[in-house]
């Protein structure tokens, strides 16, 4: 028998004493061990769970003709001493464990357990916390396991959340709309292949929004890469488009600086980064006196002034403009106090892009909405008519439909970003909260313009207008949009973070939906169905209870990360989730009608959505008629925790 020895033993009590039959054997947990616990002959065995030739649980195996049998490859043990039959290698025995059969149960001595070592992967979330990444979102499997249990310790000392998410492409993301969000980067964990190529999506979402995120995979262990070994992947390969850096983690690495290079590159380059760990790796000990990196001396403050030259034409452009408007893009969300104080200088209106929507309050005298698909025909009235744009942290997408053919200062911090699809008058590269400063000093008692705001409340007067008799509009087929979203506009708190899905439901979100001070989350650039629910996940980690979370989708969004509303209830997310149930894909089957294609495969067959949330442990209501909305989204807004309001909504008055 092989029987480890130690000078103190602790015993664990695993078994009521009529708990397994003769005959039988079962897994059984000690502490952190895994035991094959056997009954055979009226004694009691203990053996390790792990069959030392391919690692298969002995517990899930069974007694055959008088011995264990691994349910993997067949090897058998004896049931108590652990010893192969006949002239077999001893080594090949399985180590077995002391039994004492208690009055009040089944008892198993194990050595007491050594003191943990400290390993590489600790000395990494070290860290990872020490540069103030606070949240991981990830699921954790067999090829992260050490890793994982690095971020269990930050966790423990309270450095660290941690949600175990149900598809790595939900927690991809929800790092995504975290990083949106605050402008620091999550984390995402993975296993290797399909674990981590589920992230793709959910990070290429991040790249294209310039969100910093930071992806930890594991990977195979690195004596079998390159062998086809099982759920291997060339994670270089598979990451290298998306990734801005991504390296390898290795015994012989400098651990902490691996790190520190990871986070510091999405912070500085507002990108993705990722760090590979095999198997082995994570649980090897770090070097005596490993420190744990900081950002202590490693970044600087980025606020970049732009050229004095750049600057100044811009100067001179806007003290010629008499009507110039200003259009404020996602880039621009943290120098929104500024931008408005330059708008009111210029009495100019501000008009925002899709990405950008809520960055100025609809109640603002100057606020005109957004302007193109989504946007409103104030916006549109304002580009039609104005002499100059000034244009801070937009991409210009043909979605946005800012003209080429106005005079354009364009501001942004990437100087790739200028002039990107035509050319602009004025570039200027510069962080943008420098620059409007100094554009305010420079201009201040100096410029000519008109004062537009009873215009901007005028066609206001017009839109509200046209709104209310769109809301009326009753087919009998559904709740139309404009209700919808003037129901939500009434109602939801003024301070709330609204993540928005892709399709219809999101065009008529930005047309009808009024902002005061919420903030707004999308799949910008990417434009990838299924971000609502799992960004307004990201947006509860980065700001708990202190706001509400409001998400919108259509059904065909929803049911991608479906499962994710067992997440928020697992985890109590405060998250009030607008479901415009069309049962189609509306948006695909509206292109379809457009491009004088039959419609085709956009039917959707859907559960009662309201009733699964409810199945799932949260709140669930079904809205079917216009009067009932109201009422509605007061109580599941009032619910203390994951709240769904599914409303069966007309897929043509959209």
């Amino acid at each position: 028998m092989t029987t480890p020895t130690s000078t103190h033993t602790a015993w664990f009590r695993v078994l009521d004493l009529d708990e397994l039959p003769e005959g039988r054997v079962k897994t059984v947990v000690a502490g952190h061990k895994s035991l094959a616990l056997t009954h055979y002959n009226g004694q009691y065995g203990a053996l390790d769970n792990r069959c030392p030739h391919q690692g298969g649980p002995l517990g899930e195996g069974s007694i055959e003709n008088g011995l264990l049998r691994c349910p993997w490859h067949g090897w058998d043990y004896c049931p108590l001493t652990g010893q192969p039959p006949g002239d077999l290698d001893v080594d090949d025995a399985v180590p077995t464990f002391p039994v004492e059969v208690r009055d009040d149960g089944i008892y198993v001595g194990l050595p007491e357990e050594k003191t943990h070592i400290r390993t590489v992967t600790d000395v990494m979330a070290e860290t990872l916390t020490n540069w103030g990444v606070t949240h991981v979102f990830g699921m954790v499997g067999h090829s992260n396991l050490g890793l994982a249990d690095a971020l269990r310790r930050q966790e423990l000392q309270g450095k660290l959340s941690f949600i175990g998410i149900r598809h790595e492409g939900a927690g991809a993301f929800a790092a995504s709309a975290y990083a949106k969000l605050t402008g620091r980067p999550a984390a995402c964990l993975t296993i290797a292949g399909p674990g981590a190529t589920n992230l793709l999506t959910g990070l290429w979402d991040a790249k294209v929004d310039r969100a910093p995120v930071l992806a930890l995979t594991g990977q195979v262990a690195t004596q079998v890469l390159g062998t086809g070994n099982f759920q291997e992947c060339d994670l270089h390969a598979a990451f290298s488009g998306v990734a801005a850096w991504s390296q390898t983690v290795l015994s012989h690495s400098k651990h902490a600086e691996l790190m520190t290079q990871a986070i510091k590159h999405a912070i500085v380059q507002r990108d993705v980064a990722h760090l590979i760990f095999p198997d082995e790796v994570q649980t090897e000990p770090a070097a005596e006196g490993a420190t744990a990196g900081t950002p202590e001396g490693r970044i600087s403050p980025i606020q970049i002034a732009p050229p004095p030259d750049s600057l100044q034409r811009a100067i001179e452009q806007i003290r010629q403009s008499q009507r110039p408007t200003i259009v404020v893009g996602h880039g621009a969300r943290f120098s929104m106090a500024a931008i408005e104080e330059f708008a009111e200088l210029l009495h100019a209106p501000v008009l925002t892009t899709f990405k950008g929507k809520g960055l100025i309050s609809d109640r603002h005298p100057l606020g005109c909405g957004v302007l193109g698909r989504s946007g409103t025909p104030i916006a549109s009235y304002f580009m039609n008519e104005t002499d100059l744009l000034i244009v801070f942290g937009a991409s210009f997408s043909n979605h946005t439909g800012i003209s080429p053919k106005i005079p354009t200062i364009q501001i942004d911090f990437d100087p790739m970003a200028l002039g990107k699809f035509h050319s602009v008058t004025v570039p200027v590269w510069g962080e943008i909260s420098i620059v409007v400063e100094q554009l305010k000093a420079a201009l201040a008692g100096n410029t000519n313009t008109e004062d537009r705001r009873s215009i901007v409340a005028e066609r206001w007067e017009i839109w509200r207008a046209e709104k209310q008799r769109r809301e009326r509009d009753d087919r009998g087929q559904g709740v139309n949009s404009a209700a919808i979203f003037a129901a939500m506009t009434r109602h939801v708190p003024a301070d709330a973070v609204i993540s928005v899905d892709v399709g219809n439901n999101t065009y008529s979100f930005g047309r009808y939906f009024e902002c005061d001070r919420q903030s707004v989350l999308m799949s910008g650039y990417l434009g990838s169905i299924g971000f609502g629910f799992p960004g307004a996940m990201g947006a509860w980690a980065a700001v708990g209870n202190d706001r509400s979370i409001v998400s919108v989708s259509g059904d065909g969004g929803f049911g991608q990360y479906l499962a994710e509303f067992t997440t928020a209830v697992k985890y109590n997310m405060n998250i009030t989730h607008v479901l415009l149930n069309n049962s189609q894909l509306g948006k695909i089957s509206k292109e379809q009608r457009a491009g004088e294609w039959d419609v085709w495969k956009t039917d959707l067959h859907n559960p009662n959505f309201a009733k699964y949330a409810e199945n799932c442990g949260g709140f669930g209501v079904r809205v079917t008629k216009k009067a009932d909305l109201d009422e509605s989204l007061v109580n599941a807004l009032a619910y203390d925790g994951p709240a769904l309001v599914e409303v069966m909504s007309d897929p043509e008055l959209i």
